[in-house]
């Protein structure tokens, strides 16, 4: 049996010709693939506005940016992420505090955030950062309203859930990134992600002055136009015109602080290639997923994802077991072509943020999951054939 990734991505002909037809273009980067995988994607998850950018830790970095993170303020993450989802709070100076999960969905507690920002004087914290981890969405609608209560603001780090969704207090579907609950949502376009663009980022929203002014933190804080200096401008320096004058092709002005965060033209049309089948491979995500839970069913030793009762919108980036004696099956596993992973060690276990003062025990519920989790292969074209292979393997290991 080949080698069977946790994850992967899949590139078709109609990704190939479309990167192709960029190539043979006169635009590799800042042309007009960005404004259209921006558009497609902002209608797909439901948001008015869309901003690509070269990776989703940029789209975290620019999200906290353009919020007015400064330092020393304080922000709510999850422990159980990648660590981008806490370290674009540091790039600002700002300062992390994570709250522990919830022992069934794996998701942030909101009853946690909810005593946390309680018992807190009012101006502690700046803002929040949910994670829709392995791809169940966090209920937006309940993070907005202690945001709103407590006035801060909320990125949702949606990486995992492009396509995902959560049931309102109306029972109505709410897509992950759609700009009702969020202020800005984040999103991921690595391979091994529901889109991929080999690297890429996207952000939504639904707040044309966020829009704005990340359209301009992604390119250097460069505009091309509306000045914030002259109407009258001089075309050569030191002299100034009396007359009003046309604005020339070249002139632009450095208004703020940003950074080359751009996607390229040829990241975008493969972006847009994948999405046109987006939903086609959220449904074989589903499948897998039923599939799996069916098979560990009667394994003892094996505890499948906890269905929820809105688990219907859940994505499925990831399909997290939690099983005994994880490093033996882990290694058991590899030595069969399986290439299981584990996400994640808690944010709050790395040797960086240990130096700044957190220790094993501060989130347990956290710590007991990274214990035993362990993600195994879901991705649209893993076969038939390939799924049994893993689940009689891991049944396998356990009746030795």
């Amino acid at each position: 049996m080949k080698p069977i990734p946790y994850g992967k991505h899949n590139i078709t002909e109609e990704d190939i010709a479309a990167v192709v037809n960029v190539l043979k273009s006169d635009y590799l980067t800042q042309g007009p693939k960005i404004d259209e995988f921006e558009k497609e994607f902002a209608k797909y998850v439901g948001s008015k506005y869309a901003v690509a950018v070269s990776n989703g830790t940029a789209a975290l970095h620019l999200s906290v940016l353009a919020l007015g993170l400064t330092p020393g303020q304080k922000v709510l993450t999850t422990p159980i992420t990648f660590v981008a989802s806490a370290n674009c709070i540091k790039y600002c100076g700002g300062e992390v505090e994570f709250v522990d999960i919830n022992n069934q969905t794996f998701l942030i507690d909101i009853d946690n955030v909810r005593k946390i920002l309680e018992q807190s004087p009012k101006n502690t914290y700046a803002g929040i950062i949910p994670v829709n981890f392995s791809g169940r969405v966090v209920n937006m609608e309940a993070i907005s309203e202690l945001a709103k209560e407590h006035g801060i603001w909320i990125v949702e780090d949606a990486c995992h859930s492009p396509g995902g969704y959560f049931f309102d207090k109306q029972n109505q579907k709410q897509s992950s990134g759609n700009g009702l609950f969020a202020d800005l949502s984040i999103f991921s376009f690595h391979p091994v992600k529901h889109i991929a663009c080999g690297e890429g980022g996207m952000i939504t929203t639904n707040n044309y002055t966020l829009y704005k002014k990340l359209l301009k933190l992604r390119s250097h804080g460069i505009v091309k136009e509306n000045s914030l200096f002259l109407n009258k401008i001089s075309l050569t320096i030191g002299k100034k015109s009396s007359e009003e004058v046309e604005y020339p092709n070249w002139y632009m002005e450095m208004q703020d602080l940003g950074y080359n965060y751009r996607l390229t033209d040829i990241q975008a049309a493969l972006g847009l290639s994948q999405l046109k089948r987006a939903e086609v491979g959220l449904s074989i995500r589903k499948k897998i997923a039923e599939y799996y839970n069916t098979a560990f069913s009667e394994l003892e030793q094996v505890k499948t994802p906890i269905l929820q009762e809105d688990d219907s919108g859940h994505a499925y980036h990831l399909y997290i077991l939690l099983v005994e004696n994880r490093y033996e099956l882990y290694n058991h596993l590899r030595k069969l072509n399986i290439i299981t992973q584990v996400h994640y060690i808690p944010a709050h276990l790395m040797p960086y943020y240990q130096n700044i003062g957190y220790k094993v025990g501060d989130f347990p519920n956290a710590e007991k999951f990274y214990n035993s989790c362990l993600s195994i292969p879901i991705y649209p074209s893993l076969t038939k054939i390939e799924q049994d292979y893993v689940i009689e393997s891991i049944i396998n290991f356990y009746k030795v």
